[in-house]
């Protein structure tokens, strides 16, 4: 890994459906997009916002952050973080794709997904969260937190926002303490030459059906590399998810 570089991209649009401006809410003082910045910076020390509105760029230079303009017509991050990549130059041999509503990630998070290029055949990789034995099936089977099925070899069998593996014959309520479970948080890697093909993928049948793009990679025959965190991440969807997060960091100052 010493020998690869890493830029960590962070997609950044203005006009969301639930929470338009999200990036520049404040969060206990801070705008949500720098919190995201900081905390990503801690890990990576080439770290790049991309945005499609002039009032995110101005901000992140403002505060000493790299940020470029991007396309208003990308259907995904993955794709802004493509033309974001190619604005830079694009000399990395890796590029991180962070949420840009993730304040609370980890910079240990980002290390281990990072680690899992130290498989030379890694073309994409991302991170689950085991799911807690003793936690409840209506969590589990909320279809915003995504369900991920590995392999021996850690690689990515299926994401699903239905609970996977059935078991068949065994109470659901009673699922999670049976089987170890895995929830995706939404970050990725990718090797510069494997995001290129992905952005020039046509959206598949599953993909369309789960709404999940990474299904997409998958039935194009991608692999990708799954990395373990038992850190949670509190990301900001909604207005509500903000004043939750106002609420956890003020309990924990």
């Amino acid at each position: 890994m010493n020998n690869m570089k890493f830029i960590a991209i962070i997609p950044a649009r203005y006009a969301s459906t639930r929470f338009p401006g999200k990036p520049l809410a404040m969060l206990c003082g801070t705008t949500v997009i720098q919190r995201v910045y900081n905390q990503v910076s801690k890990a990576v020390d080439n770290v790049l916002v991309a945005t499609d509105d002039e009032r995110i760029l101005n901000h992140v230079k403002s505060f000493g952050g790299k940020a470029v303009m991007t396309s208003t017509e990308h259907r995904s991050g993955t794709d802004r973080c493509w033309e974001a990549y190619n604005l830079n130059q694009g000399k990395e041999d890796i590029i991180i794709n962070v949420q840009g509503d993730e304040p609370f990630i980890q910079p240990e998070q980002i290390k281990a997904i990072m680690q899992c290029f130290d498989d030379k055949n890694t073309q994409i990789a991302t991170l689950v969260k085991p799911f807690n034995k003793d936690g409840s099936f209506s969590i589990l089977e909320n279809p915003n937190n995504v369900k991920v099925v590995i392999d021996s070899d850690m690689n990515a069998l299926y994401f699903s926002r239905s609970v996977i593996p059935c078991l068949r014959g065994i109470d659901k309520s009673i699922w999670p303490s049976h089987h170890q479970y895995y929830t995706h948080l939404g970050m990725y890697a990718y090797r510069a030459e494997t995001l290129n093909k992905i952005t020039q993928l046509k959206q598949s049948q599953l993909e369309i059906a789960e709404s999940l793009e990474q299904l997409r990679w998958l039935e194009n025959g991608l692999r990708i590399n799954v990395g373990i965190t038992n850190q949670s991440s509190i990301g900001i969807d909604t207005p509500e998810d903000l004043a939750k997060a106002e609420q956890f960091l003020s309990s924990k100052t």
